[in-house]
Parts: structure tokens; sequence; C-alpha cells
């Protein structure tokens, strides 16, 4: 398996290659600023204390606060915390928001958890980082299997030991405890909106055929979205494999099938495929929207897609970029496609810090014209460059975070 945290480095190494960084900033961008790791004891229903490895990763905060989720995940490792916090400083600067990159994490598989472990959980994450955290500190956010819920006891706990009163210090939070409209959709929304702003440029066509890896939050979500814009979804999958249906799949039904089946199997008029069959199907869009390293050197030869729009995390390795590259495939990176999330979630702290009240309308427009803009430059970068989106989204984050740590660039 890929390490996350090296094929990161690999992406930071690729994007020096199209532009001449200063290697004092390069060696500080390899290298995050804070590394924590937690013990966090707890009481397990059954009566045995139970000790969880948790993490949070401080990449850097040249630009505002560190800014970033907590995932929940029985794989979970240091490593991959540490790319993504890397990837969020990287996603906060190329989206040109006043946030740095962190992550955090726990190494567990919270469906093995009662709601009170949960809760318990959460919160000793929270005492255990108390002392990192705050509204012009660090401010984390959900992730993988994080809820609003689980935010909400995590803002509770972090009041309750440091007396802010803000809100300010968690974003993705419940409605009624300070979260902002439009939070749950921003991830596949901010995804729509920078694709179809691109979309001219690739000479894709108005109605495209459309296959989403992951019916999770941001998958279906943007399944959604996109049919809704006229797209037509012809495969979508989860954990356990997935679907294809060629003439378009009716999601509000496929969402009712799952809820009922506990998975997407059986779905009537659609054949099964599996999770590496549908990365190889021959449709015109395919989103990624599930775990890291899903297209690799192995399987990139027999990627039929015509574009690829990261909305997971680390989806194509290094090696895999280079192959499309080469085959005229562009890849739009995660640290663009899937930047919606963060954007909101700043929106919420910025909501929370002001006491103002936004409407959905409000938050989906800003969230519009900033990926709007920031997905043109990110192309015009990438023309420029004569190289890949993903290199020119980097060039382009680098150069504000350069500029935000006083190195002089070209």
């Amino acid at each position: 398996m890929n390490n996350p945290f090296q094929n990161a480095q690999e992406q930071l190494a690729r994007a020096a290659e199209v532009y001449p960084f200063p290697k004092a900033f390069l060696a500080r961008m390899a290298h995050p600023d804070r590394e924590v790791l937690i013990s966090i004891p707890v009481a397990m229903d059954d009566g045995r204390l139970e000790i969880f490895e948790g993490y949070r990763v401080e990449h850097n905060n040249a630009r505002g606060p560190y800014k970033g989720g907590i995932r929940y995940h029985k794989d979970t490792d240091v490593n991959e915390v540490k790319a993504l916090a890397f990837w969020m400083t990287l996603k906060c600067a190329v989206a040109g928001i006043p946030m740095g990159g962190g992550k955090g994490g726990v190494t567990v598989d919270p469906k093995t958890l009662s709601k009170r472990e949960l809760e318990a959980l959460s919160r000793g994450w929270v005492r255990g980082m108390a002392d990192l955290l705050g509204p012009r500190k660090d401010v984390p956010a959900p992730d993988m299997n994080t809820t609003p819920e689980i935010m909400a006891w995590m803002a509770d706990e972090f009041a309750k030991i440091s007396g802010d009163a803000t809100g300010a210090t968690f974003t993705g939070k419940p409605l009624d405890h300070g979260g902002s409209e439009g939070r749950g959709a921003a991830t596949g929304l901010g995804g729509f909106y920078v694709f179809d702003r691109l979309r001219p440029h690739y000479s894709l066509p108005a109605s495209c055929t459309i296959a989403v890896q992951g019916f999770g939050n941001v998958g279906a979500n943007a399944a959604e979205i996109f049919a809704a814009h006229g797209h037509r979804i012809t495969a979508v999958s989860d954990s356990k494999g997935g679907i294809v249906k060629d003439e378009g799949i009716d999601l509000k039904a496929l969402a009712a099938y799952k809820k009922t089946h506990g998975s997407l199997d059986g779905f009537p008029g659609a054949r099964s495929v599996t999770n590496s069959d549908l990365l190889e199907l021959p449709v015109d869009v395919l989103i990624p929207a599930a775990l890291e390293n899903q297209i690799t050197g192995e399987n990139v030869a027999r990627i039929k897609a015509k574009f690829i729009l990261e909305l997971a995390n680390g989806p194509v390795t290094p090696e895999a970029d280079e192959l499309l590259f080469a085959r005229g495939i562009p890849v739009v990176p995660d640290i663009l496609a899937n930047a919606g999330g963060v954007v909101v979630s700043t929106f919420e702290w910025e909501q929370n810090l002001a006491k103002e009240y936004w409407t959905e309308m409000e938050v989906n427009a800003k969230l519009k014209e900033l990926l709007d803009r920031e997905a043109e430059a990110v192309y015009q970068k990438s023309a420029a460059l004569a190289t890949d989106l993903r290199r020119a989204a980097f060039v382009l984050a680098l150069g504000r975070l350069a500029e935000a740590m006083g190195y002089r660039t070209a």
C-alpha cells in the first residue's frame, strides 16, 4: 500500500520540477510544525478500560489558524494524518481562505462503539488536545466517520475546559449549535462548481456520463447535484461494491433501496460491479469519492474516463498522475476539487466569530464565486506552465504560502 505521506512528498517534488521555489521553503513545507499523539482511555459499556490512540498534526499556520477534520477509522495512522494535514495547508491556500492546515484522527472502528462510548471517546480527544485548540489557534471539523453530533460534543467539551463562548473552535456543527447552512452538501457542491467552471476548457459535453466511487455523504451529495444539473449518473459504489445502469440511476430510489437492504447490490435494472472495476468504466467523468490510492500504476492503463474529479483525498498516486497526464486525461486535484467543505467550514467560523447568520443561498453564492475564481486561476496556471492541474494548483498554493512565510519566489 502506498504511504500517503510519501505520496504527498512526491507531489511536492513534482510541483518543484515546474517552478523554482527556494529550497529552504520546500524543506519547511515537507515537515509539519507539530505532531501530537495522545492516549484516550474510555470506560467501555462492559466495564473494561480501552485505550485508543488519537492524533493531531499541525502542518502550517502561516495564512491562518490550523484547520482540518478529525477522522475515525480503524486504519488511521500518523502517516495518513500527516498527509491530510499537508494537503489541507495547500487546499486552504489554493482556495484563498485565511486558514492553515491540520488534521486529526483516532484509530478506531466507530461502528463497534455504542453512542455513549463514542461520546466518551470524542470528549476524551478534546481533553487530550485542548491546549492546542482555539478559534485563533486550531479549528477542527468533521471528516470520515465523524458527524455534526460529534462536533457538538467536542465543542461542548472544549467550552467547559476553556470557557470559550464563540463556538468557533469546531466547525461542521449542527445548525442549532452554531453550524452553517450549506455545510452538509458543501464538498459535493464545491466539486460541481469547480467541474462546471473547467468543463468548457476540456470540451466535455453539456450532459456527461458519470461514475462515482463512494456513495457516502460526499459522493451521494455530488451525484444528486450533478444529476440535478442534467448529467447522467451511470455507476456508483460504496465500501461493499457498486452497480452500473447505462441509462442512468434513479438516485432517490437507490438511496431508499440502500436504506432498506443495507447495500447497493440487487438494485432493480442494474448490474453489479466491484469498486476496482467501477474505476475502469468508459464514462465522461470519474469521481473518486472514497479512500486514497485508488488509481495507481497498476490500474492506470485501464482507466477509460475522459476527466477525473478527486472528491476523495489522495485517490490518484503520483505515478498514476504522470501516466494520466501523458494520456491527456485531466485530473482535478483534491486540493481544489474537494475544497468546498473547508471553504464553508471557514464561513461557519467567520459567522461564529461575528455572531452572524448567513442563509444557504448566501453561503452557496459565496462558495461559487470563490471556487469559480480559483478553478479558473488553476487552469490558467496549468496552461502557462504547460503542466497538469495538480502541479498548477500546488504552484499556486505554494506561491501564496511562500509569500506569507516571507520567502521570495520567481
